[in-house]
Parts: C-alpha cells; structure tokens; sequence
C-alpha cells in the first residue's frame, strides 16, 4: 500500500476512548481547511468514534488503513468555501460523466480532491492533481483534451474548471456532485 500523503500526523496509539476524540479535535483546529489529518491509533473503537465525530463536526473522514494493531484514520478539515455558487458554465451530471466514459475513449477525467481522498476511491484512469497544485501542474494536461473535473461535491472542480478555462483550456467540464454522489466504478489504493 503506498503512503498517503497527509499535512500532520497525529500519534494516538494506546490511548483509550474518548482521548483520541479529544486529540483529533485539538489538531483539527491547528489544520487549514482542506488539509488532512493521520490519526494513529490503537483503539478498535476509534474508527467509528471518529466516522461519527467527523460527520457531527462538519469534517470528511476518508477512510481507515489497518497496519498491524494500528489503524490509521484519514480526515480532511472541510472548509467555508465548500459552499460557494458555482460559476464555471460547462456542467455535467454524474450520469453524464459515467455515459462518456463508456462511449468515448477520448476523454480526460481530472480529480481535483486531496491525494488522500483520491487513494481511498477514484474513477479508473482519473488523474490525481489537488486543486493546490493545478497552476504548477497544467503542463501534465492537454489543452485539446476534453476535460472532466470532479472532487466531492463540485465545488473545488468548479474552482479548478475556471483557472483551467483562463489558461486557454477550451474543453472542461465541471461534474457535479462528483465523487460524494459517485455509483460508478471506482478504484481503490487503500486496501
């Protein structure tokens, strides 16, 4: 499994319940908004703390990887700005992302979500470049691709399809919800 790359990793092994509740609160409030969070701990009754933890506080839990006795929880500080209007014209449904997909060899799939989110399930052949590194990045894309967009909900893409569309980038579409409302097949690196 390769490693996830993360912002801060939080050492929480051998710590009972509710401490490493208590810990991730206080590291979460340290992080920036969208980024990730490790949290090492040894208590089996972490993962669920932390799945409902996650979900009561507004914040993403991504996943959870087994190493041993230890399980490293993945959670990604969400943001005010998942909220904002969307302004890139060209959309398109999940549904029509996953018809192209079966249909056009052709096009490019382009996941603008943390590399964390991306290793816990992306679509097949999407190429993984966080919206922070676009503008260093655009050099790995073609501008005549025809470009579809997706992170969790269709915010950062949207965000990403307007730098991409300013850069001279003709053909990007912006998928929404994307990948909190995706039910097509996906690939996994955490296993």
């Amino acid at each position: 499994m390769e490693n996830i790359k993360t912002n801060v990793i939080l050492d929480a092994k051998g710590l009972a319940c509710p401490m490493p509740i208590v810990k991730t609160k206080k590291a979460m409030n340290d992080l920036e908004s969208g980024q990730v969070l490790e949290v090492q701990a040894t208590d089996k009754g972490s993962k669920a703390d932390l799945q409902a933890w996650a979900q009561s506080s507004g914040h993403q839990y991504l996943g959870t990887v087994e190493e041993g006795d230890v399980l490293k929880h993945y959670l990604r500080k969400s943001s005010s700005d998942e909220t904002i209007e969307r302004k890139h014209p060209n959309v398109a449904s999940n549904d029509e992302l996953e018809k192209q997909l079966e249909t056009s060899e052709n096009i490019v799939v382009l996941d603008v979500r943390e590399a964390a989110e991306y290793a816990f399930n992306h679509i097949p052949n999407a190429i993984s470049i966080p919206l922070g590194e676009l503008e260093d990045r655009l050099n790995e894309l073609n501008k005549e691709d025809e470009i579809f967009v997706v992170c969790r909900t269709g915010n950062r893409s949207d965000l990403a399809a307007q730098k991409l569309a300013e850069q001279g980038f003709n053909h990007v579409v912006n998928v929404v919800p994307g990948m909190s409302g995706w039910s097509g097949k996906t690939n996994s690196l955490a296993k």
